[in-house]
């Protein structure tokens, strides 16, 4: 059930048409080893902070069986920041600031007590680091999971088709799959993006949900409607962990099974994004998972005769 997470570390400030964070902790790989580690534990994290980020914080993440043996404190740096304001549709947002500070020379390393993990999700981060990764490692693992954006396919796109041939499964936002694959129907997007590498395809649709593709089989999960959305930012982050967490506990890597990891990757961006930050991140437990699913399964399940019946 060994589980590697890559990605950021960081430090956000938020403002929504519902209030203003102040500075708080974010970044990708914070996201995804919170959620994933409902499912798994240890989660194995693979980062880098500066001097600022809170011990307050990583002592919660050890607690929550999140190995940090794999994050580089850099003493004489700040963390990444990055600041963002939504607009009311909570959908899009206007980047105000962004600090790379320790991201600007961060160099990955894999621990030796991280080597032979079976499982590797690779949270947004600059591709050439995605890649340094996968290259350390000395065993491939069973499953390869990534995620990236728009920024990368504008700035790195070379370096993003290199580790685009090394990863099972993709995931991307609609926006995104139509930029990477030329193609503005999704399902000719899917095919495209898999000839580029991954065998596996999830497109992230936000409120509307998710699909998920391989070969000829497509699957649609829906989103939880809330009458509440406070702070949309890592939910896509929080989907992944909970995608991959349930992948790893359950070692089973088929299309069937990532169903139910693409329904409880959901389940979990809901809670997500009901509060700024990670703090409902914080706040849940299996009892509170286990209802939102039952949700899910309300919201979808019906009973229907058909004519030819």
């Amino acid at each position: 059930m060994s589980l590697i997470v890559v990605g950021t570390m960081a430090f956000d400030a938020i403002e929504t048409p519902f209030g203003k964070s102040g500075q708080i902790v974010g970044g990708s790989a914070t996201y995804v080893a919170w959620s994933a580690s409902n499912f798994v534990q240890p989660v194995n994290q693979i980062s880098v902070i500066g001097y600022d980020f809170p011990k307050d914080e990583l002592d919660a993440m050890q607690a929550r069986g999140i190995n940090l043996d794999g994050v580089q404190v850099k003493q004489d740096q700040k963390s990444f920041f990055w600041a963002g304001r939504y607009h009311m549709d909570m959908n899009s947002r206007d980047t105000l600031d962004t600090q790379l500070n320790v991201l600007a020379d961060f160099d990955p390393v894999v621990p030796d007590s991280f080597q032979g993990s079976e499982f590797l999700m690779l949270g947004n981060l600059m591709p050439k680091l995605q890649l340094s990764v996968i290259r350390q490692l000395k065993q491939r693992p069973r499953l390869i999971v990534m995620d990236t954006m728009n920024f990368w396919m504008d700035t790195a796109m070379e370096d993003l088709e290199a580790v685009l041939k090394e990863v099972d499964v993709l995931m991307v936002n609609d926006s995104e799959a139509r930029q990477l694959s030329g193609q503005y129907s999704l399902v000719k997007a899917a095919k495209e993006i898999r000839k580029m590498g991954p065998k596996f395809l999830v497109i992230k649709k936000g409120e509307h949900g998710a699909l998920l593709f391989h070969e000829d089989q497509i699957f649609f999960a829906p989103a939880l409607p809330l009458e509440d959305v406070f702070d949309p930012t890592g939910a896509g982050d929080t989907f992944a962990g909970g995608f991959i967490g349930h992948i790893a506990a359950t070692r089973d890597i088929s299309f069937e099974n990532m169903k139910t990891a693409i329904i409880k990757g959901s389940a979990l961006a809901s809670f997500c994004v009901e509060k700024f930050g990670n703090t409902r991140m914080k706040e849940i437990n299996a009892a509170d998972i286990d209802a939102r699913m039952r949700q899910f399964v309300d919201l979808v399940n019906f009973d229907i005769t058909l004519a030819a019946e």
